[in-house]
């Protein structure tokens, strides 16, 4: 157990985009009886007072025992951004969402960090690239 990736719950993305300064809209899947469908566990939007909204969707539960009765965790998550109501990519210069409007397979350390670089972000510098043609 001492390789495996920290699990992500609703609770526990919720209460890091909250703490990032985010207002947080959460809901779960039915994925908590083992014959429910296992394609969406949850999903987690939190706005930032910049503008930026990250949509945070944990799609299928990961199973760490071979029977598949316990142990069910969420390690990895997609992460979309949005702007102005639709999906965007970031400015030239940030480590994620580079031509791209979503990271996928991410865990909890690099959800922490996607946190940190959105909530972080001065809304200008889009107008500012957009100005100089970057963006």
């Amino acid at each position: 157990m001492d390789n495996q990736s920290k699990p992500m719950t609703e609770e526990s993305v919720r209460e890091m985009l909250e703490a990032a300064g985010a207002r947080v809209m959460s809901r779960g899947g039915r994925t908590e009886n083992y014959s429910a469908p296992r394609e969406f566990s949850f999903e987690v939007k939190g706005a930032f007072a910049n503008g930026l909204l990250l949509h945070v969707v944990a799609r299928q539960y990961d199973y760490r025992d071979p029977w598949e009765m316990t142990g069910r965790v969420n390690e990895m998550v997609d992460v979309a951004l949005l702007r102005d109501g639709a999906y965007s990519p970031l400015p030239k210069g940030y480590p994620y969402f580079q031509g791209r409007d979503e990271e996928t397979g991410v865990d909890e350390a690099g959800l922490r960090a996607i946190v940190a670089c959105v909530a972080g972000l001065n809304p200008k510098v889009f107008r500012l690239q957009a100005l100089t043609g970057d963006l």
